[in-house]
């Protein structure tokens, strides 16, 4: 990683991408492919994650495939703990980082407005909508009430009604506006004590917590979950903010994070915790290592894989937002299918996630990407004109 000019990030953005109007004409500048290919990954990998649920054999989840073995679900923890471990701290990092460049761009204002549109307006209208009709059908499959928070207004009633897996949007506008707090305070986030203390520092709410992720659903805001993604968030605003760039070769930080960091994470957080007053400073030492390794290290991949552009790749990551806002609902009515067929389980898996995951390209197709909610999540999108060599063969064949 190394510092660079902040002028060509500062304007790195178009005006689609950020969707605030700006004052004058931006000046045409690239866009940045590879954080918006990594950011829609992240995004799509919850659907991988809530689709392994019925194959843990959970007593948290109502629906678990009878050939579920022990073996079975040891393997599928293991990969939900791997993916947990980093996928919501690229997030948050990619989020800051983005929030900074609109910042510096179109000002304090636009971004809380931006912010309160692509995530505020889709956070409210799916806690009405997706997580009820989620918690309808677990119920249906065999849960109990607590499965099924069907008051349209849930949040008027109770500081206890579960976001489901739309918590880290509260969270994300819960770092925004502290965000602004900060900038009104006169912070720049330039300092390079924010590079060198963030990293050692995100050790002390890691403590804090159980296991390799920190989700929580409920409204009420869990402060050690807030300060871990809270330290990814602020690194991700001042590498904006200097101009730090993640060079490829960090990808060559992935085999250590994966082979190495991430099985020693595992044995520590699963040993005895009597074991003596280091283990649980070792075990979180070890979950640090292996989210800040794969932040870096899945950052320089996708700037040596995906650094220009291409029309699929920015398709999918403009999808991958409703993808995840959308996929609970069919997530769970598909585990209700597949329990009862007669086939293997990793088959079933790999059905499930296929499945839902084309039913929603399809869906975002027709119905979303050229439409008021396409133009809410993700900013106006055109339509391609096909070239007439296509057109030609079409008709000509």
């Amino acid at each position: 990683m190394e510092p660079g000019n902040t002028a060509p990030l500062a304007a790195a953005r178009d005006q689609e991408v950020a969707g605030v109007p700006a004052a004058t004409p931006a000046p045409a500048a690239p866009r940045f492919h590879d954080l918006d290919a990594l950011r829609g990954v992240a995004m799509l990998l919850g659907i991988v994650l809530h689709g392994a649920l019925f194959l843990l054999g959970s007593e948290d989840w109502p629906l678990t495939d009878p050939g579920v073995t022990e073996e079975v679900a040891a393997g599928y923890g293991i990969l939900l703990a791997a993916i947990h471990g980093f996928r919501m701290p690229i997030f948050f990092l990619l989020s800051g980082f983005f929030t900074a460049l609109l910042w510096r761009r179109y000002g304090l204002r636009a971004v809380l407005g931006h912010r309160l549109r692509r995530v505020g307006l889709p956070l409210a209208i799916g806690a009405v909508t997706i997580v009820p009709a989620t918690g309808l059908l677990l119920s249906l499959s065999g849960g109990d009430d607590d499965f099924a928070p069907l008051h349209p207004f849930p949040w008027l009633l109770s500081w206890t009604y579960d976001l489901d897996h739309l918590w880290f949007l509260w969270y994300l506008l819960a770092l925004v506006a502290l965000f602004a707090l900060l900038v009104k305070l006169g912070l720049t986030f330039r300092h390079p004590w924010l590079w060198w203390g963030l990293i050692p520092l995100s050790l002390l709410p890691r403590l804090l917590m159980n296991g390799l992720g920190a989700e929580t659903g409920s409204p009420l805001i869990n402060p050690q979950a807030l300060a871990w993604y809270g330290m990814f968030f602020l690194l991700g605003v001042f590498m904006q903010q200097r101009g730090i760039v993640v060079g490829r070769g960090w990808a060559a930080a992935l085999a250590p994070a994966l082979l190495i960091v991430f099985p020693l994470a595992l044995v520590l957080s699963d040993s005895d915790p009597e074991g003596g007053a280091m283990l649980p400073l070792m075990a979180a030492a070890a979950q640090l290592a292996y989210a800040w390794l794969m932040c870096f290290g899945l950052m320089g991949l996708f700037r040596l894989l995906a650094g220009r552009e291409r029309f699929w790749v920015r398709y999918l990551s403009d999808a991958a937002y409703w993808m995840y806002l959308a996929h609970m609902p069919l997530i769970v009515a598909g585990q209700m299918l597949l329990v009862s067929w007669p086939l293997n389980v990793h088959l079933k898996f790999g059905l499930l996630c296929l499945g839902v995951a084309l039913l929603l390209l399809v869906s975002y197709q027709l119905a979303v990407r050229y439409t008021f909610i396409g133009k809410g999540l993700n900013g106006p999108r055109q339509r391609r004109v096909r070239p007439a060599w296509v057109l030609f063969f079409r008709f000509h064949p």
